[in-house]
């Protein structure tokens, strides 16, 4: 099966797993310079590191456990396969790290606002925001597809799916229950997948909005 997958969802399952491998080998401290640090520095292990833009999109290679990395995994196959066959592998690329870098924008904007409220905030890393991105096209584009959640697994179509998840992130986010896990990342996907799948559409706020107006020939 992993060789009858496409080739951008496949590169990407090998990247996450090598980076994994790397963390563990080198250890984290190795390569936290491609953590996603917030802007003016963070609370951590590594002191001293501070936002770099290359960050955008290396941290969603890295992930903090094998849980983590593997629930993001199964993900990516699972929205990932079906989306780059339908696009192809460019857009599916560009779709994939522009989620990956609009949920930094969206964490880093969190932090600044944490910090400024005398919180603290912290390095991030994870393929979530790229993965929620997915989840989101994969709703829209195939919004009757019966998909079967793994914890708990009960099947349900895809549009229902996203609105599940996205209403959980957005609960978990203001209500700060799990304050571990960047809940407005993984919104930032989904949104800027939005944004992006608008674009192309060209709808609103993009396109035009109304009816198209009559051409007058002369």
């Amino acid at each position: 099966m992993f060789s009858n997958l496409p080739p951008v969802t496949r590169a990407l399952l090998i990247a996450n797993a090598v980076v994994f491998l790397l963390q563990n080998v080198l250890g984290e401290a190795a390569l936290s310079a491609f953590m996603l640090w917030p802007i003016g520095g963070g609370e951590g292990l590594y002191p001293g590191r501070e936002f770099l833009p290359w960050q955008l999109l290396s941290y969603g290679f890295m992930h903090g456990s094998f849980t983590h990395l593997l629930f993001n995994m199964v993900a990516l196959l699972m929205f990932g396969a079906p989306l780059e066959h339908t696009w192809g592998e460019r857009r599916f690329l560009t779709f994939f790290l522009v989620c990956v870098a609009g949920a930094a924008v969206c964490q880093l904007a969190v932090g600044a606002w944490t910090m400024s409220q005398g919180g603290m905030a912290y390095p991030t890393v994870g393929a979530s925001g790229g993965v929620f991105g997915l989840l989101l096209a994969y709703g829209m584009l195939f919004p009757n597809q019966r998909v079967m959640l793994l914890i708990p697994p009960i099947p349900m179509k895809a549009r229902t799916l996203v609105i599940v998840y996205g209403a959980i992130e957005l609960m978990l986010g203001f209500s700060g229950y799990q304050p571990g896990v960047a809940h407005f990342a993984h919104l930032g996907g989904m949104l800027f997948g939005w944004l992006l799948i608008r674009y192309w559409r060209g709808q609103p706020p993009f396109g035009r909005r109304g009816p198209p107006r009559p051409r007058v020939v002369r």
